[in-house]
């Protein structure tokens, strides 16, 4: 038996070894290199593509083949060969294509000949989108970034990689990924990565989506970061009103014209393409596209964008051989490009598919898709991996080792760990105990910082402590010790959780100790607001109140899109008086401060009492897509809305509570794709008391008000209502909140302002309780200002006649 397993071994390695190497350069006449370009075996979809320099890598069996080459804008040029045991060099120099336009009589006034090319593949654009129903192919995928330049600090820290490189051009992200991509009529689709590599990151999973940008769309999504409403297509059914076309002529290709199509904005400032697409003359569908958006055509985030395709007829049809995406842009300092290949091959037109096949697991990593050797990489990849490559994949790879050292790792953790008493003060500190996968950081006291009505000057000792073990388990622990100089209190507790659970996510959470509450236990201003509004405006808007407490929770993911929680709270609650003598930077003569209590919703502070509540609460969102790594698995949201549902049961006598009350919610939200027409969102609530016999402030129906000039969360918050003022324990209550986005619909209009890409957005908010007590607002905004800014004016409208109102910004900081 082994002398027989010898003799197969045998075999199979001399056959191995009949494989032969085809490599070569592909340039123009003069030498320039002609990057990404295409090489097929003549008659098949079988084919590699060159890297950026040019040089393309094929392993062919013994045979006699024709090579064909290809790149847009230049004449395919054919070779054949004879492939033995020896490996071949071939070089390809390929010449700009020729465009016939000698039968083409363009009189005065008269329409350009592309229109007459355009209007018929409008017209078949939506036969060819619904063509291919069924096929699956295997698709190689490389992407990379690098930097051109970049700022020595960031947020007044040091910028370092940690490579030991100081120049500026350096490689911050390389993949690569082999995947299955299966399609089947009705729109299902599959992605099943069969290898995936990152440079450095020898366990971490990389570009592996193989998505066709298919032009035949109306809208072409090139991702919300971009532009959330989607480019139009050069072809799309409303294309005439946004494009201009020029015919520069045609060529012939294995017995087909096509014909190539110059494309032109209309108007700046418009989600339009630009450049060049070629079109088959009597099949009306798109052989290649060079297409090119700038920041004038309302693209957000980069600068430029480059799409290139080629398509190649395989039995009866064409498929997409190659996809290139070119990207350049800057941010924050940093100067960035790179480049997104994907290269598709082995097409089956034809596939059967397992029963169960298309479920709801739409992308998968198979077992050990990052764990393939050097050596599999070198056989299988159809791109060349550039010269700078090689370098970052060897230098990543050989720091990811040395990380791994255990000396290594004692001996950074000591650098890093050196303590540093500045960070008490500002700033704070980080810890790692890199071979444990532990980890503490502290906050700064002067970032915990503030000032209330009630406890005076407040600081407090804010620490993060992490511990995590193989797959997703993790336990995180926060200690915060908070004390009040002016009342005395001290008030420390702990809080943390633990995630587990292999394919879906688990959570148990836990909390206790002694804490400061707001009314509103879900924090309606944040404490550093506060302490600016109480001492700039004398503005005393956060209520809170002291009690002893313990927490604990527990969450999981169900499986087609459900996601079920449970938890527990006990609170000993004891009111909080403001101070006898309180401070203010500035004299309000006129004003005084609040009681430290809900005026208007009580007459009075809250008496010492008990509470006990147990939440359970529901998530579903139908029709849930997930992502499957070979330990895990994340939903990826679907195209139905999201639904909740909770109930709170106060119950009276557990450890002595005094509540006594049910109180439900029922809540749907989603984010409405309008394409061209910008994004509507939406999050409906309902809800009420189904009993209530004894309940006291912090357990009634509380909604996250606003008055203050910086925003709250806009799905779930009102811009300008009061933040107690609507509070209640009715039956029956409901809110509405919803948003517009136009995404640059109408403000690329405007002359002037349309160069500022800043986009319109409206809303409303509303509430109705049962007993008629009512409240709406309506808001008018402008946001993507200097990219990270929005401003709204906001019109509120009250039972009773108030019409609060004024501005709001939105800014990204977390802290207020």
């Amino acid at each position: 038996m082994s002398k027989q397993l010898f003799l197969l071994l045998t075999a199979l390695i001399s056959l191995s070894g009949y494989a032969a190497t085809i490599s070569g350069t592909i340039t123009q006449k003069s030498g320039t290199v002609l990057p990404y370009s295409s090489i097929l075996v003549k008659g098949t979809a079988q084919g590699v593509s060159a890297n950026n320099q040019g040089k393309y890598q094929l392993q062919l069996a013994p045979g006699e083949y024709t090579l064909v080459c290809q790149y847009i804008g230049y004449q395919t040029i054919e070779k054949k060969l004879t492939a033995g045991k020896a490996d071949q060099t071939i070089d390809f120099q390929l010449e700009p294509q020729q465009y016939d336009l000698k039968e083409v009589l363009v009189k005065s006034g008269g329409e350009d000949p592309a229109y007459a090319i355009i209007r018929k593949a409008i017209e078949k654009r939506e036969t060819h989108l619904k063509q291919l129903r069924s096929f699956q192919c295997e698709v190689y995928l490389k992407g990379q970034l690098q930097t051109r330049d970049y700022p020595d600090r960031l947020l007044g820290k040091k910028v370092d990689f940690q490579d030991g490189d100081t120049s500026k051009r350096k490689m911050i992200f390389l993949s690569e990924s082999v995947a299955k991509f299966s399609v089947q009529e009705g729109g299902k689709q599959k992605v099943e990565v069969i290898s995936s590599r990152v440079s450095g990151r020898s366990n971490s999973f990389g570009f592996s989506d193989p998505s066709i940008i298919s032009l035949y769309e109306n809208m072409i999504d090139m991702g919300d970061e971009l532009n959330p409403r989607g480019f139009i297509s050069p072809i799309a059914d409303n294309a005439l009103n946004f494009y201009r076309y020029k015919f520069e002529g045609s060529f012939f290709e294995n017995g087909k014209e096509i014909s190539r199509i110059r494309i032109i904005p209309k108007r700046n400032y418009e989600p339009v393409f630009s450049g060049h697409i070629t079109i088959v003359e009597d099949e009306w569908r798109i052989q290649s596209a060079d297409l090119l958006l700038l920041k004038k055509q309302q693209m957000q985030l980069l600068d430029t964008v480059k799409l290139q395709q080629l398509f190649v007829p395989l039995q009866q049809n064409w498929v997409i051989k190659n996809q290139v995406i070119y990207l350049s842009g800057g941010i924050l300092g940093f100067n960035f490009f790179g480049s997104f290949v994907q290269v598709y091959d082995k097409f089956d037109l034809n596939p059967v598919f397992a029963k169960k096949y298309f479920d709801h697991t739409i992308f998968k990593f198979l077992d050990s898709a990052n764990k393939k050797p050097k050596a599999y990489w070198d056989s299988i990849r159809p791109v060349p991996l550039l010269v700078e490559e090689v370098k970052d994949y060897h230098k990543k790879d050989s720091l990811e080792t040395l990380r791994q050292d255990p000396h290594y790792q004692d001996s950074l953790d000591r650098k890093r760990n050196k303590f540093q008493p500045l960070g008490l003060i500002v700033g704070g500190q980080s810890f790692s105990f890199t071979r444990s996968k532990q980890y503490f950081s502290y906050k700064s006291f002067l970032s915990t910082l503030g000032y209330n009505t009630v406890e005076g000057g407040e600081m407090s000792f804010l620490a993060t402590y992490s511990k995590r073990w193989e797959g997703r388990r993790a336990l995180v622990l926060r200690p915060e010790l908070r004390y009040g100089f002016a009342n005395t209190h001290f008030n420390p507790s702990l809080s943390g959780n633990y995630v587990f659970g292999k394919k879906y996510v688990k959570n148990f959470s836990f909390a206790g100790g002694s804490k400061v509450f707001q009314f509103n236990n879900d924090n309606p201003i944040s404490e550093s607001l506060n302490t600016l509004t109480t001492l700039l405006r004398k503005s005393n808007y956060m209520k809170i109140y002291e009690a002893a407490f313990f927490r604990l929770g527990y969450s999981t993911g169900l499986g087609n899109g459900i996601n079920a929680s449970v938890g527990f709270q006990f609170q000993d609650r004891k009111p909080l008086n403001n101070l006898a003598d309180m401070v203010s930077w500035k004299q309000f003569p006129e004003k005084a401060f609040t009681p430290n209590y809900p005026v208007g919703l009580d007459t009075g502070n809250i008496v010492p009492h008990q509470s006990s509540a147990l939440t359970i609460g529901i998530t579903w969102r139908p029709g849930a897509n997930y992502i499957e790594l070979p330990d895990a698995k994340f939903s990826v949201g679907s195209k139905y809305p999201v639904i909740s549902a909770s109930i709170t049961k106060g119950i009276k006598g557990l450890f002595g509570s005094d509540v006594d009350y049910t109180r439900w919610r029922l809540n749907i939200s989603d984010d409405l794709n309008l394409k061209l027409a910008g994004l509507l969102n939406y999050n409906i609530g309902i809800g009420g008391f189904l009993e209530n016999k004894k309940t006291f402030t912090p357990d009634y129906q509380h909604y996250m008000g606003n008055q203050t000039i910086l925003s709250t969360n806009y799905r779930t918050g009102f811009q300008a209502m009061t933040y107690y003022g609507y509070s209640n324990t009715a039956s029956f209550q409901a809110t509405g909140h919803v948003e517009y986005h136009l995404n640059g619909l109408l403000s690329n209009k405007i002359p002037g302002f349309k160069k500022l890409n800043c986009f319109f957005v409206v809303g409303a908010n509303g509430l109705y309780v049962n007993n008629n007590t009512n409240y709406y607002e309506f808001l008018f905004g402008i946001e993507n200002i200097l990219k990270i800014l929005r401003v709204d004016f906001v019109q509120g409208f009250e039972h009773g006649g108030g019409r609060p109102g004024g501005f709001r910004i939105s800014l990204p900081l977390d802290d207020l």
